[in-house]
């Protein structure tokens, strides 16, 4: 075997293993690659994926840490961390099949939870409208973005809509 070969092939392993976690699974973030779920702690989760933007605290002790990687990127991380202090699951929440629960009457609150941080808020006052957009990507090579769309005076769901995300965005 010629030696550039196995150079290739060498470097071709070595971007693979770190794109995998502990388990072997492929991993869309490299800091998620360095944890074991049931072992790392918080501690080591915040080591690996820096400050989270946003900590929701669980009456049972649970803690949910946001980890959005906008405005540009189309990912966004929710880390789930049990009431022991270690890391339970991830999971990345802009998706088409998380969108779909979002649901007409759904607070503001509801929908921040469910999908973290939006990318961009835009009042629409003459329509008492806000709405919410956050980047994702559909295929991979298509990136679009997803829409919640809020009534101003209730702060609940009127709506939800999707677009291209044209570029310079």
């Amino acid at each position: 075997m010629s030696r550039w070969i196995r150079i290739v092939l060498a470097l071709g392993t070595a971007i693979l293993a770190v794109a995998c976690d502990q388990q072997g699974h492929f991993v869309e973030e490299a800091g998620l690659a360095k944890l074991s779920k049931g072992i790392s702690g918080e501690s080591d989760v915040r080591m690996a994926m820096g400050q989270p933007d946003t900590v929701w605290e669980e009456k049972d002790g649970t803690r949910t840490l946001e980890y959005p990687k906008g405005p540009a990127g189309h990912r966004t991380w929710m880390v789930a961390i049990d009431k022991n202090g270690k890391l339970q699951d991830y999971r990345q929440v802009l998706t088409e099949a998380n969108f779909a629960n979002v649901k007409i009457g759904m607070s503001k609150e509801e929908v921040r939870r469910l999908l973290g941080k939006p990318r961009t808020i835009v009042r629409f006052t003459l329509k008492n409208e806000e709405v919410w957009d956050w980047r994702y990507q559909k295929s991979h090579a298509e990136s679009r973005l997803f829409n919640v769309h809020f009534d101003i005076d209730s702060r609940q769901v009127t709506g939800t809509s999707s677009s291209d995300d044209a570029p310079g965005r």
